[in-house]
């Protein structure tokens, strides 16, 4: 056999070798290329970035919630307060089984029924990762019995926390309103004005009335604390603290007392007063009746609270003071009288015969005077003094609604007053305008008529009928009402006083005139003649009766016949000592029937109390007659 020797290309081997060896030299050195270049980048080019997530990780910023300041009224009685407490508060994401672990702290802590509607209120309503209180204000055993099991629940924990409390409850509630849980909307806002940084670590925020209106001088600012903190999160030391700044505390130009007197004077009757120190625009007392207790909103209403105040008749979170429109009735009338002088349709001394109605030239219609068969002779005085709707209905007739609306629009009626709350209403000062614009009809003489006595389209606020008192008792010199007399300030800043809004241009002997009137009002012969006896000070006043449903001609009103809720509203405005006033008052009794004989003895009980310190009681529906009828 013949043998084959197979020859090696030793030369092609060598090149191939080294060939791949080149290749593998060059893979590697690009990838080690790679990897210097991405050291570059995460060690030089993001530096920054990666160091800062580190000391994140390693170092802890807690937001630390500055006090809300206090609120006191004039006399430094306190309205609303903070204490400290416990809250047992749940993170739901941390909590596997929720029904489980409510069931297991119940046996630690007392939960109640209306703690579990709250929560699962809260539930629906809250921000991701927000704690939600399950209870609060617990008792030192209580936190001592949790703390001792706390390790068996992730997710729950013990919070010291601020609360708010409102001493007053619903005497205050309308004027003070209340705070409560931050909402989406709430929390959006913020960021929009570049405050949501502010609000890190708060859970509350003034949601009406003065906390909402001074929520920014009143929140504070919110401090920081920089804590270092293991791999397990648990805090080693505090590295650095930016304290918070309270919340500044705010003097009320309320008389807490005074407050509390006109709310008890009103009894079972529901309505609203508003009384203003007329030299300066001071709010002394400010009721909406009836009221509730803010203290439940404070950490969420339960359901079966909300129901029963949603759903009652009475409407007790209706702000009736600042939101309530009525229809003015003859408080109108001396602010109509003084229109009459100023376009001179009417002199002082000019009379007219009332025969107890009015009829409208070419018309059959009678409109009637409250009283039957009239007041006989009548003239400017005596019209304010027995309230003679007959003589304001020709009187409107003359002036017409247009030259009514722009006289009475220099008192404030028909837009807001300005006072330093939110949510005011303008009430309506009707004009032919107006009137085309909103229901795309011209203005009937009718129309005037009944303008010329405050009924029709006209509607009024409380608030805006006490303003409007305000400026005629310190003679067309006019304050806008205020209600925060302070706010706390540094030692070097000064707290500027009121200037006037303005000034009316109305004759001495034209405001003489209507202010002896109605002193009159309260004497015997007016329709008032109670709100003065006894008085060792004299008041000027109006009564003022407004319709709420409409009657048929001929048809007399029996408040005995018609439901509570459809009576008429009883109105009364007054200011005292009628010669120099240092009180101007608007009183409404919501379907209290006649000004006379229900707001006027309010008002009076207000009035004693400022100005002689006499404390009255209440008044009762039973000492009242619904069935008499006196404007």
């Amino acid at each position: 056999m013949t043998r084959k020797v197979e020859l090696k290309d030793h030369q092609r081997e060598i090149y191939f070798f080294r060939l791949r060896l080149f290749l593998g030299l060059g893979f590697v050195a690009v990838m080690l290329f790679i990897l210097l270049l991405r050291f570059f980048y995460l060690q030089v080019i993001r530096h920054d970035y990666f160091e800062t997530m580190a000391e994140s990780n390693r170092i802890y910023v807690v937001p630390i919630v500055p006090n809300r300041g206090v609120i006191t009224d004039r006399n430094g009685i306190v309205l609303a307060r903070n204490y400290s407490g416990y809250t047992l508060e749940v993170t739901p994401e941390k909590v596997p089984d929720m029904e489980a672990a409510i069931a297991e702290i119940g046996k630690l802590v007392e939960i109640k029924p209306k703690d579990l509607r709250r929560f699962k209120k809260l539930m629906s309503e809250r921000r991701s990762l927000q704690t939600l209180p399950i209870r609060t204000r617990l008792s030192d055993d209580e936190v001592a019995r949790f703390a001792a099991q706390r390790y068996r629940f992730p997710g729950v924990e013990i919070k010291a926390r601020l609360f708010r409390e409102y001493p007053f409850t619903d005497v205050t509630s309308h004027l003070l309103g209340y705070i409560g849980r931050i909402n989406q909307q709430e929390i959006d806002e913020l960021e929009e004005q570049e405050q949501a940084t502010n609000y890190m670590g708060s859970d509350y925020i003034g949601k009406t009335g003065i906390e909402q209106r001074y929520e920014k001088e009143m929140h504070g600012i919110t401090g920081f604390e920089q804590v270092e903190v293991d791999a397990g999160g648990r805090a080693v030391r505090m590295l650095s603290r930016t304290s918070p700044q309270s919340g500044k505390n705010l003097t009320l130009t309320l008389d807490a007392k005074l407050q509390e007197i006109a709310v008890q004077a009103f009894g079972d009757y529901r309505g609203a007063l508003i009384a203003i120190d007329p030299n300066n625009g001071e709010v002394l007392a400010y009721v909406s009746k009836p009221g509730y207790d803010p203290n439940l909103f404070i950490d969420g209403i339960d359901s079966e609270s909300w129901d029963a105040l949603n759903n009652s008749p009475d409407v007790p979170l209706n702000n009736r003071a600042l939101r309530g429109q009525y229809p003015m009735g003859s408080t109108i009338k001396p602010f109509m009288a003084l229109a009459g002088l100023h376009y001179k349709t009417r002199t002082p001394g000019y009379s007219i015969g009332d025969p107890g109605y009015y009829t409208l030239q070419g018309s059959r219609h009678q409109y009637r005077d409250w009283k039957v068969g009239g007041h006989g002779r009548v003239d400017m005085f005596k019209s304010i003094q027995v309230s003679c709707d007959t003589y304001y209905y020709g009187l409107a007739i003359e002036l017409g609604i247009d030259r009514m609306h722009d006289f009475l629009e220099q008192f404030g009626f028909g837009k807001k007053t300005g006072i330093d709350l939110e949510g005011e209403v303008s009430g309506l000062l009707p004009s032919t305008a107006w009137k085309m614009k909103r229901y795309q009809q011209v203005w009937y003489a009718g129309d005037t008529v009944s303008a010329g006595i405050g009924q029709g389209y006209h509607l009024v606020t409380p608030l805006q009928l006490a303003f409007a008192t305000a400026t005629l008792a310190n003679d067309g010199v006019a304050y806008r009402p205020h209600l925060v007399k302070e706010i706390q300030h540094a030692a070097n800043e000064v707290q500027t006083q009121p200037q006037p809004l303005f000034t009316l241009d109305i004759p001495p002997e034209d405001l003489d005139l209507v202010k002896r009137a109605m002193v009159a009002v309260t004497q015997p012969g007016g329709t008032a003649v109670g709100a003065s006896m006894g008085a060792s000070y004299s008041i000027a006043g109006k009564t003022g009766t407004a319709q709420v449903i409409g009657m048929k001609q001929g048809e007399k009103y029996n408040a005995n016949k018609i439901s509570e809720y459809n009576r008429d509203h009883a109105w009364f405005i007054a200011f005292a000592p009628a010669d120099k006033p240092r009180i101007a008052l608007a009183v409404l009794g919501e379907n209290g029937g006649h000004g006379g004989s229900v707001a006027a003895p309010i008002a009076r009980k207000v009035l004693d109390y400022y100005l002689l310190g006499k404390v009255p009681t209440p008044l009762k529906k039973s000492d009242v007659k619904p069935g008499v009828e006196i404007d």
